[in-house]
């Protein structure tokens, strides 16, 4: 018997909340890199005229993020505090990517999908 609480919904919602989360973890990172680079290539190298819609791309992405792991968390009844580390995870290059991988296969194991 696990500690946690067993969710509200059927495991078939809780697989097609899982797949969203998935994809925009991923785009949330990518993209992520990529406005670091952005940054670098502004601040450091000093290029004139950078692309500025990086950021405006990846800010809305990392939107779509919070709100498909926020609805993962709900269905799954994550706790607060690790709920909370999981949206801040999209925050730092590269962790939202390892975050979701071993998110992802502990729900897997957990609801057997």
């Amino acid at each position: 018997m696990t500690d946690r609480p067993a969710p509200t919904v059927p495991a078939d919602k809780i697989r097609s909340a899982v797949l969203p989360y998935r994809v925009l973890a991923w785009t949330t990172g990518i993209w992520l890199i990529a406005l670091c680079y952005e940054i670098v290539v502004r601040y450091v190298v000093k290029v004139d005229n950078p692309p500025v819609w990086i950021g405006v791309v990846h800010g809305w992405v990392y939107f779509g993020y919070l709100l498909a792991t926020f609805n993962l968390a709900v269905k799954v009844r994550w706790p607060l505090g690790k709920t909370l580390g999981v949206l801040l995870a999209g925050t730092v290059p590269v962790l939202g990517i390892v975050v979701e991988h071993f998110q992802t296969r502990k729900l897997k194991a957990q609801f057997g999908f």
